[in-house]
């Protein structure tokens, strides 16, 4: 009974702790940012922050409301940098070098954009110098991708595949899924620093499917926005994007809490394989070279084939998973019948990313997946305001910092380590002013437990929590 008023009375219970996290972590970034944001209505200049432990470099877009002084955009040093007003009216430029755990201030002036680069859209084609795609006419998925220095075709089309293949499985039988109806593709972003082709079509269980594939000049991936209207419907069905990869002997490698699983081998017996939850990313890797495909929105994926429904008859519960190159990535359903909402309505976007790459490298993979869950955060500011510097840098690089926070009586730094790497590493923490007076290994309840000196020795997938105290606290 999807209509009756206790079952909208239950789903508003429950929407709430999404909406509630989502205000909740939205006035923490504002608080966090109420002393450095600029308030006057003109913008002449803005910081960049940089939430993560490495040195990243990524695109930047400016809302089309936001009053700049001026299209030029000019770094610290002065210097004009490559910039791009977009067909949406976002301004967009490339944030090189931010700083682990600091801010880069970016400056605005009269004048326009005079963008330059190689990221190109023609006809099916897409390219950013490092990077070739080219789409299928008929399904608008992608046929080829090819990595230019290695000219490896990354995509599986021996199964009429191709990457970001839309699949409807009315009701519980996935052998007969349907397909997107036409495509019309149209050049979004003529580049030259970004470079987009919008993909729009009917699509069955949807009022219409929009999907955008988009390169950088300078950054080695591939984003993909999809956009599924979806239709009121109560009916059993589901919906999956198929992604099949060309990478022969490849291991599937998935981004768990605190892990990286293969699926079958990783696994206890009785284990669920029909699907599979992940965190932020999933790998797809030979002894030369691979591909990393990261799913901010997205958590369930299907291994190999359409898998999900155990209670059909032609699936049922997986007991051996065969290794496979292709994932699909599960993003609607309505089986689970019980406290579960009936139909899915209205518009819903789901992002992704792929890398390709030589050999694996679990903390590069983790870095990547982060980077895309994580993007910088763009403050308003006046000219006059302090930069803020950085505060703290981590080496190796496979140590990821998964929390940075004040410790509970003001006194001290909470900082949590996590090895993404597959071996054992030191960590050494390289400090700016003030340099904290004693490490100490704490837990969980922020309580010194023993002292500690110079590099930290953590096993492959090792978490460690430190309390560095601040002088004179």
């Amino acid at each position: 009974q999807p209509e009756s008023d206790f079952t909208k009375a239950q789903w508003k219970i429950k929407q709430a702790f999404a909406l509630n996290a989502d205000l909740q972590s939205r006035n923490l970034l504002n608080n966090a940012l109420a002393g450095h944001r600029k308030t006057e209505k003109q913008v002449t200049a803005i910081d960049v922050f940089n939430t993560c432990c490495w040195n990243r470099t990524d695109l930047v877009v400016l809302p089309k409301d936001m009053n700049l002084a001026g299209d030029v955009v000019k770094n610290s040093e002065g210097q004009t940098i490559n910039s791009q007003r977009l067909s949406t009216g976002e301004l967009a430029f490339l944030a090189e070098d931010v700083a682990s755990f600091s801010a880069k201030r970016f400056t605005f002036g009269p004048g326009k954009t005079s963008p330059s680069g190689s990221a190109s859209a023609k006809d099916t084609q897409l390219s950013n110098g490092s990077i070739l795609l080219t789409l299928n006419e008929k399904t608008g998925a992608v046929e080829s991708m090819k990595q230019k220095q290695q000219n490896i075709e990354l995509v599986d089309t021996e199964g009429g595949l191709g990457l970001n293949d839309y699949f409807y499985v009315a009701g519980r039988d996935p052998t007969e899924p349907q397909r997107n109806g036409p495509v019309k593709i149209n050049v979004k972003e003529q580049g030259p620093l970004v470079a987009s082709l919008l993909v729009e079509s009917d699509a069955p269980g949807s009022n219409k499917l929009t999907r955008e594939l988009r390169v950088i000049d300078g950054i080695e991936r591939l984003d993909i926005v999809n956009i599924i209207d979806k239709k009121n419907v109560y009916k059993q069905e589901a919906v999956h994007l198929a992604f099949p990869f060309n990478v022969p002997n490849g291991v599937m490698r998935m981004d768990i809490p605190w892990a990286v699983v293969r699926p079958e081998k990783d696994q206890l017996p009785g284990a669920c394989k029909n699907y599979f939850t992940v965190q932020r990313w999933v790998d797809v890797s030979n002894a030369d070279y691979g591909v990393t495909w990261a799913t901010p929105d997205a958590p369930l994926i299907e291994i190999g084939a359409i898998t999900t429904d155990p209670r059909d008859k032609t699936v049922g519960w997986i007991k051996s998973l065969e290794p496979s190159t292709t994932l699909y990535s599960y993003v609607m359903n309505n089986y689970w019948e019980t406290n579960y909402k009936a139909s899915q309505e209205g518009p819903t976007a789901f992002h992704y990313s792929i890398e390709p790459h030589d050999n694996f490298d679990s903390g590069r993979a983790a870095r990547f997946g982060t980077e895309i869950s994580q993007p910088l955060i763009v403050v308003p500011v006046d000219k006059k305001t302090p930069v803020p510097g950085a505060v703290i840098n981590v080496e190796p690089a496979c140590i990821m910092v998964t929390a940075f926070k004040p410790s509970s009586d003001g006194k001290a730094w909470i900082v949590r380590l996590f090895n993404a790497g597959g071996q054992t590493e030191k960590a050494i923490l390289n400090w700016t002013e003030p340099v904290p007076d004693t490490i100490w290994l704490s837990n969980l309840a922020e309580e010194e437990v023993s002292k500690t000196t110079g590099p930290i020795e953590m096993a492959a997938y090792d978490i460690v929590t430190l309390r560095a105290s601040l002088p004179g606290r």
